[in-house]
């Protein structure tokens, strides 16, 4: 069963979301709360598996409650689910633990799947909302690294990276789960959580989201 807490700061969509949820099979909706400090609070009492996270809440908003959450509950999930397309506040979320980003307009189901997602331990980014991420970071690229010495001495640990892995990396960054890598690269779904270990240890990234954002900063999605 998958423990989740729902933040919102709209009790319609707050308590509309908990009985829909409530019907997926294999899914205990533990809780609701009204912003992001309150779903840090309730995460630290009630430790949930997932945080569906609203992103744009009064008080404290998504991104500081899902940095506040994946500080002090490293394996706690947090799903940023809004009805903007916010690439300011999506980049700054997925920097600060989350992992992944959903429209609130999708049906539940889909919310669903994207929970199940999360907590096996993917990424979940719709494919629109990842291409406008990809152009955000892109147009962002040269100038953070003009600012960034610590960070271009990551990108030259890109060299040390095999090619099968960079193009593993690419994937990931793409959003795709390591079935959807497998069937890209005919290799299979062991060998892909291979490559995947190797570049978590070798790159030093904190999740699939951290290694996904890096490859598209590094410009391995221009390859």
């Amino acid at each position: 069963m998958i423990r989740v807490l729902i933040a919102d700061d709209q009790a319609l969509l707050r308590e509309g979301l908990s009985t829909l949820l409530k019907l997926e099979q294999g899914i205990q909706v533990i809780g609701t709360a009204v912003d992001g400090e309150d779903a840090y609070l309730q995460a630290l009492e009630k430790r949930p598996d997932v945080v569906l996270m609203d992103i744009r809440m009064p008080g404290t908003d998504g991104v500081e409650g899902t940095r506040k959450i994946k500080q002090a509950m490293t394996d706690v999930k947090v799903l940023i689910l809004s009805t903007f397309y916010d690439n300011d506040l999506l980049m700054r979320a997925l920097e600060e633990g989350a992992s992944g980003y959903l429209l609130k307009e999708m049906p539940s189901e889909a919310i669903a799947s994207g929970i199940r997602t999360v907590h096996s331990g993917g990424v979940v980014l719709q494919p629109s909302i990842s291409e406008q991420l990809m152009d955000a970071l892109k147009k962002m690229k040269e100038k953070s690294l003009d600012r960034d010495a610590d960070r271009r001495k990551e990108l030259e640990r890109v060299n040390e990276l095999t090619e099968r892995e960079i193009e593993v990396l690419r994937l990931l960054g793409l959003g795709n789960t390591n079935k959807e890598i497998a069937g890209a690269l005919f290799i299979t779904e062991g060998t892909v959580k291979l490559h995947v270990s190797n570049l978590m240890a070798k790159m030093k990234f904190r999740d699939r989201t951290h290694a996904a954002i890096f490859a598209v900063r590094c410009g391995i999605m221009d390859k």
